[in-house]
């Protein structure tokens, strides 16, 4: 059984729709909305693979990417990779696609490239990988992705790549908003690294950019709800607002953003 094989078979299908149902559950307790920029979704061939790459904030990266698989690709089949001493303390993660790799080791980059090649032989593989390979602020320019993913382009070829821009904002609730934007798809395969690295940092670089712009506007309506999550500051202050309400004859709308003077 090769890498890519092992890969297959110890993801559980079963597993999956059940920790996706959970981590939808968890984001919507911590969050007030997880929202996709409208008109952004990908139009993907489903006669090809997928390679979703993505900046990487925050802890909460890989559970979007479980949000968006589930919710929005079921029909594919999502696989990621995870440092191999951080999958070794979760190993059921193996069951929902998640496989080891060694960073900054030759070894590991080359375990990278042959286990990802392996799975994108099927056409119904989602690969989604946190490119920058660390915790970065989504401000930070220029974006810096790490080299592997800019290999695998070049030796794949005809999967579609798409980036993904990931933000998580503070508006006028007292909890995050979840942001995410996808910018435009590229067909794998051939030319340099150098020239994939390059094109790789710009499209995820614009998208970036996009989404920086449109979370500063604090608009909802430039975003599709994926999940409503928590609303209201809570404690006496909302308190003092449900009682203000109810002596206006209104109904109480906990989200911050509503409340009138």
């Amino acid at each position: 059984m090769t890498p890519a094989e092992s890969v297959r078979a110890a993801r559980s299908p079963r597993v999956v729709r059940l920790f996706g149902r959970y981590m939808r559950h968890y984001a919507a307790r911590r969050f007030h909305g997880v929202r996709l920029a409208r008109g952004t979704l990908p139009v993907l061939a489903p006669d090809r693979p997928v390679i979703v790459y993505s900046n990487h904030p925050s802890w909460w990266d890989p559970a979007m990417f479980m949000i968006l698989a589930t919710l929005r690709f079921p029909e594919r089949r999502g696989y990621g990779p995870m440092d191999e001493d951080a999958l070794a303390q979760y190993g059921f993660m193996r069951k929902i696609g998640i496989f080891g790799i060694e960073p900054d080791r030759p070894r590991g980059a080359a375990a990278f490239l042959k286990i990802c090649g392996g799975l994108l032989e099927d056409p119904a593989t989602m690969l989604w990988i946190t490119a920058e390979g660390r915790f970065t602020d989504p401000r930070r320019r220029p974006v810096s992705l790490r080299p592997g993913l800019a290999h695998l382009a070049r030796r794949v070829t005809g999967a579609s790549i798409v980036p993904l821009a990931l933000e998580y904002p503070f508006w006028d609730e007292r909890t995050p908003e979840a942001l995410c934007r996808f910018g435009p798809v590229m067909e794998s395969g051939g030319g340099s690294v150098e020239d994939w690295n390059a094109r790789l940092e710009a499209a995820l670089t614009g998208t970036m950019d996009d989404l920086a712009t449109l979370s500063q506007t604090r608009d909802t309506s430039h975003f599709e709800p994926l999940l409503s999550g928590a609303a209201g500051v809570g404690g006496v202050y909302d308190l003092w607002r449900r009682a203000k309400s109810l002596a206006r004859g209104e109904r109480f709308q906990p989200e911050h953003g509503r409340e009138h003077p």
